[in-house]
């Protein structure tokens, strides 16, 4: 880990993606040690706090600084001090897993040995798999080739991690679980997603719980399912065909009773989505 402490904030952060607000006015500070549990359900951006954390997005407003230094600015030297599994493994096709492991630290500035990249392998359940190309792997067992980099990386002071518990058997989790409260406890910070309960015993524990609601003037805006921009698509469609069907309806005398129901729900929820003063 490198001599300046390890330290995250994020000000004020606002993260939309398309037309919808996941979150805003997200604030929250992590000194070194600290271990940052993302929860909430699917859909809530979980996902996206962990792709701004590492810079591969940025937020519509706020900042997100490391060791006081706002990330987007500290570029190779924030890299340096990351390390970060997502959904995709990362790992290359026409590689060992042995040499995934190898080319990784080499390009990291941080090289390892034979022997330490085989270790780690065998921390992940990949014992035997050494010497066999990633591409005849299955996608847990890429899975593990990429968290067993978190075995060669204990100079890296930031993981951010993506349901990293995920297709590992029960002897490999519990493995992983003490690397992290290590790593933790040693005073680099850890941020996580996972559905899994899995005990983790770092010293300095915080859980950021995300509910996907807007925040408008200070209090929670019930969402509705198709968004405001969504709703008013709806309602503008809803016009044409309104025009449409009363034309038709004085022309052969049908029953407009359905087109009047769709148009009192349609408008109920572009209010619900408009309105401020509404609660979830």
């Amino acid at each position: 880990m490198s001599e300046e402490k390890a330290k995250l904030e994020l000000q004020s952060v606002r993260c939309v993606r398309g037309e919808r607000l996941l979150f805003s006015k997200l604030n929250f500070q992590c000194p070194a040690g600290t271990l940052v549990r993302i929860a909430g359900p699917n859909g809530t951006g979980k996902t996206s706090l962990l792709r701004l954390l590492v810079g591969l997005m940025q937020p519509q407003e706020g900042l997100i600084l490391w060791k006081n230094e706002p990330i987007k600015k500290l570029k190779e030297e924030f890299w340096k001090d990351l390390v970060y599994i997502g959904h995709l493994n990362g790992v290359k096709d026409e590689l060992t897993a042995r040499e995934n492991l190898l080319i990784n630290c080499e390009i990291g500035e941080h090289p390892v040995t034979k022997e330490q990249a085989d270790h780690a392998l065998a921390m992940v359940g990949l014992e035997g798999f050494e010497d066999h190309y990633t591409r005849h792997l299955s996608q847990g067992q890429r899975r593990r080739v990429a968290l067993a980099r978190l075995y060669l990386s204990r100079h890296a002071g930031f993981w951010v991690l993506d349901e990293p518990f995920t297709a590992l058997d029960v002897k490999a989790v519990a493995n992983l679980a003490n690397l992290i409260a290590e790593h933790v406890n040693e005073g680099g910070i850890v941020a996580f997603t996972t559905h899994q309960e899995v005990p983790i015993a770092a010293n300095n524990v915080q859980r950021i719980e995300l509910t996907g609601g807007r925040w408008l003037n200070g209090r929670m805006v019930k969402k509705t399912r198709f968004g405001r921009r969504g709703g008013l698509i709806m309602f503008r469609l809803f016009l044409v065909v309104v025009r449409r069907d009363l034309k038709l309806a004085l022309r052969q005398k049908s029953d407009v009773l359905n087109t009047v129901f769709f148009f009192i729900v349609v408008v109920t929820l572009v209010r619900s989505e408009s309105d401020p003063t509404s609660s979830s």
